[in-house]
């Protein structure tokens, strides 16, 4: 046995903490308890979920909710035009909690668009320098690089914060696309080339304009990707990467290193990457399953993925459940509509017969062989994969994508947490240690 080996097996052995202790001292692991509910870490008025009502002291299971500042986003996300974006407008929203005017929303999209601009030879000198498959790492070493050119990087002044916020929200889409097309040409030995980013374009349009060699995209095309956006900027607060981001903040970190642990937090499978293992799944199945119309052979092979039998042999149909909504989660109703539209222009009807199908099927028979203490229902990242492959955007930049629209909700976030929190959060663990003697 080797030394690593041999570490390993010790940590193995004294590292491992049982589940019965965790009920023993009422410690719930993950911070949920067994129905899903996280223990109350703080306050926020950015965002709320609802998933449940009470009725006579009893929680009853109901059609998810998600509220941005006070506002249903199933009806937010309608109030936009149809012949426009709203990734701005409804950041605009989160970061300063009030719906901007026509005057200030073309404010603030013009100081987004004007922030759209790296130092002189970053691109060069930093995102090229290290090229990855990881576009994650990549984006959060460019970062903590940009905090070497803020002159105000350590002020936590509610002003300095709000820039450079802005400035990371700017940059996040090029940080995102740059670090793409280094790996694809460094790793994958394809062409280069680097779009700069328009003025007049929305987020949307500009990160198809900056990923495509031609540059062209659709109305459609921009227009699913900014309601894809507009439904990944926040959730509630809760998540990991969000709690992560208040965490950092509460301890006087600066904006950079907030923001780059937010990004670490993200990255993780368990977080960020839930649409990469759906279409992964979902390639699994369009290979074994012949007719996307027949329920009975698509249900046949859904229970052969719960049974462990198929796919990765985990017993999961991912993109179904989620750890807080029960019987449906809004964002997946609302962006639905849209897929549905992209879909039939890229002619690809017959693989949403697929999806729909099985969003149909699926719930049935998890609750059928799963032990189910909530509903089951399909989850934002269930169709969101399916979005970014008719894009022809790459898997490598699925995350990065989650990314560009989640620092607005993690920015939201450290703003309030500086000005109405000023206490470093300190969680405490419970030692279950046994004390040892030296001389036995």
């Amino acid at each position: 046995m080797g030394y690593i080996e041999k570490y390993r097996d010790l940590c193995l052995e004294n590292d491992t903490i049982s589940d019965e202790l965790f009920k023993e001292f009422g410690v719930n692991r993950g911070l949920r308890d067994l129905n899903g509910n996280g223990v109350l870490t703080g306050l926020t008025n950015i965002s709320k979920i609802e998933s449940f009502r009470r009725e006579n002291g009893q929680k009853i299971p109901c059609d998810g909710k998600l509220w941005y500042r006070g506002y249903d986003v199933t009806e937010w996300v309608r109030s936009i035009p149809k012949d426009s974006f709203g990734f701005e407008k409804t950041a605009f929203l989160l970061l300063f909690g009030k719906i901007p005017t026509a005057e200030e929303e073309k404010e603030f999209s013009d100081l987004i668009a004007f922030g759209r601009e790296l130092p002189t030879n970053f691109t060069r000198d930093v995102i090229m320098k290290a090229p990855t498959r990881d576009i994650m790492n990549s984006m959060t070493r460019s970062i903590l690089t940009l905090a070497s050119y803020d002159t105000q990087l350590n002020s936590n002044d509610v002003a300095t914060v709000i820039r450079q916020c802005m400035n990371l929200i700017s940059v996040f889409p090029m940080l995102a696309v740059y670090g793409y097309h280094a790996y694809n040409h460094y790793e994958k030995d394809e062409s280069m080339y680097i779009h700069r980013p328009h003025p007049e374009l929305s987020t949307a349009e500009n990160l198809l304009m900056m990923l495509r060699p031609d540059k062209k995209y659709t109305f459609l095309e921009a227009k699913v990707l900014d309601v894809a956006l507009m439904l990944h900027m926040e959730h509630g607060g809760g998540n990991n990467s969000t709690f992560t981001t208040r965490v950092v903040t509460s301890s006087g970190s600066d904006t950079y290193s907030a923001i780059a642990a937010a990004m670490s937090s993200l990255k993780g499978p368990k977080h960020g990457g839930a649409n990469i293992k759906v279409m992964e799944m979902m390639k699994d199945i369009r290979e074994h399953v012949k007719d996307y119309s027949d329920q009975e052979e698509v249900g046949h092979y859904l229970s052969k993925i719960l049974d462990g039998e198929a796919f990765d042999h985990k017993g999961l149909i991912y993109g179904m459940g989620h750890a807080v909504y029960s019987l449906s989660d809004p964002r997946e109703r609302v962006f639905r509509r849209f897929v549905e539209q992209l879909a039939e222009e890229k002619h690809r009807e017959n693989d949403m017969k697929l999806y729909e199908n099985i969003e149909l099927m699926a719930p049935a028979l998890i609750a059928a062989k799963r032990k189910i203490y909530k509903g089951v229902s399909p989850n934002v990242d269930f169709y969101s994969g399916f979005v970014y492959e008719m894009l022809g955007i790459p898997v490598e930049l699925y995350t990065p994508l989650f990314a560009i629209a989640r620092i607005v909700g993690w920015s939201a976030h450290r703003i309030e947490e500086i000005i109405g929190m000023n206490k470093i959060i300190r969680p405490a663990y419970m030692s279950v240690m046994q004390e040892k003697d030296l001389e036995s």
